[in-house]
């Protein structure tokens, strides 16, 4: 910094600029920047030795992947918010009462419930099914017979079945109680954007 009002007297014409970089981790001074000092971290200073911008390093392209991936999290973030305000306010302009929003609500659960009983139906007849093929399996052996390959593609098919029907089960019981707590949020919001002077009031 000492060098600075020396370089000043070099260069005192009001357009000139003293540049001070990270190099190596010491400070350099100069009145030109190095083509391979650009991305460093620098202070410029105008030619009377006044402080006038200072620039942070580049970043490295880790840290620029990084970075972008960050800016497309908030990017999507903020949609996810403009997308929740749209339905808030579509809820509102859509259901005139309370009990007009929960009878929506409400046939939906039911549809769910609907849709669990019957894959409840579904698997146990799959199962039935996969038992019975089990068991000529298990007999054939007994009886001293190679299972038949036919046989042990049908079992294994069942079995996927089976296992494809229980998952979808899992799912609609999640969908099931997401919707039971979805109707109580959605209760309570309804109200707080029905309140006089709410930008949700209809």
């Amino acid at each position: 910094m000492l060098a600075l009002p020396a370089l000043a007297q070099n260069k005192p014409a009001a357009d000139k600029k003293i540049y001070c970089w990270d190099e190596g981790g010491r400070k350099v001074c100069g009145d030109a920047l190095p083509a391979d000092a650009v991305d460093n971290a620098r202070t410029e200073f105008s030619a009377s030795g006044m402080a006038t911008r200072h620039l942070d390093r580049a970043p490295t392209d880790a840290e620029r992947v990084e970075l972008e991936a960050l800016a497309e999290q908030e990017r999507v973030a903020a949609a996810a918010v403009a997308a929740r305000e749209r339905r808030e306010l579509a809820m509102v302009e859509s259901y005139a009462s309370e009990a007009d929003l929960r009878e929506a609500y409400q046939h939906r659960i039911g549809l769910l419930e609907t849709a669990v009983k019957t894959s409840l139906l579904s698997i146990d007849g799959l199962r039935d099914s996969l038992v019975t093929l089990l068991r000529r399996a298990g007999e054939a052996e007994l009886s001293g017979k190679a299972v038949a390959k036919p046989l042990l593609a049908n079992i294994q098919r069942q079995h996927q079945v089976l296992r494809r029907q229980q998952a979808l089960l899992q799912e609609q019981r999640h969908a099931h109680a997401a919707a039971d707590e979805g109707l109580a949020a959605a209760l309570e919001r309804y109200r707080e954007l029905k309140k006089p002077g709410t930008d949700g009031q209809g």
